[in-house]
């Protein structure tokens, strides 16, 4: 591609209400696909994660363990038909506000093995992106060449996608203000880390290894540690709080806005 596409990512966190089984945020959907439609960037790849929709049905059946009893194959299709769902949901409101989104759905060209994605074809999206579509993907259950079937987060597809497209940029839509140096929606004296290099990066999760804590962020590391293949690529990532607006619009058209910086 002659130029290189912005991807972003929106978190179910916060375009669902995550206490509330198959409960989409239309407020904020409406708000960010406003804030996209304002920004006017293309190309764009946007992907969007499950939030209420996904999650309760792939833990109900195991989804993340793989294929062991048949009657995760209804688990499987429900996860998978809930996340069509609220991709139709975020593409309803993108084509309101007049942008030209099309769904693409990751477990139509996709095929996982140990739950890291082994074989992709980019060949439909990048077609997109030429033609001058916003193609609007999401984690989604796949089938994998080990286990029969995993659960494809939408962090490791962001990685994959931004990496193979050879993207200018990550924006990372969350519902915090970036990678804080413990949970601040539980410890009041969290700090934001506002710029990370890969070696601050990669000794962050040395020391929370070591210190035998799994989720001291509050899951942001995790999503981070996906986008390492990105970051070694040079691209460069940025995660704001896609809950305040306009934080999405800025990032977007590269104002300066709260959050962590990594490259």
């Amino acid at each position: 591609m002659n130029v290189k596409p912005i991807v972003l990512k929106l978190g179910g966190s916060v375009i669902t209400h995550k206490e509330k089984p198959l409960t989409p945020n239309r407020e904020a959907i409406d708000r960010l696909a406003h804030e996209i439609s304002q920004a006017n960037v293309l190309p764009l790849v946007i992907v969007h994660g499950g939030g209420s929709f996904g999650h309760p049905f792939a833990k109900a059946y195991k989804i993340n363990e793989g294929f062991k009893d048949s009657s995760q194959i209804m688990g499987f299709s429900k996860t998978h038909q809930a996340m069509t769902k609220l991709n139709g949901i975020v593409i309803d409101a993108l084509i309101s506000h007049n942008i030209p989104a099309v769904e693409v759905q990751p477990s139509s060209f996709m095929i996982t093995k140990s739950d890291r994605i082994k074989a992709m074809s980019n060949k439909v999206v990048e077609k997109l992106l030429e033609t001058g579509f916003v193609p609007v993907l999401y984690g989604d259950t796949v089938l994998d060449s080990e286990k029969g079937f995993a659960i494809l987060s939408g962090d490791q597809l962001v990685s994959s996608l931004a990496t193979q497209l050879a993207a200018e940029r990550i924006i990372v839509g969350v519902d915090v203000d970036g990678l804080y140096t413990s949970d601040p929606k539980k410890d009041k004296t969290a700090k934001l880390v506002q710029h990370l290099t890969m070696r601050e990066l990669k000794k962050m999760q040395h020391e929370i290894t070591e210190a035998t804590v799994t989720d001291v962020t509050g899951g942001m590391l995790g999503k981070i540690s996906e986008l390492i293949p990105a970051v070694r690529a040079r691209i460069q990532v940025l995660i704001v709080n896609a809950s305040k607006p306009d934080n999405v619009y800025k990032a977007l058209i590269g104002q300066k806005v709260v959050g962590t910086l990594i490259q």
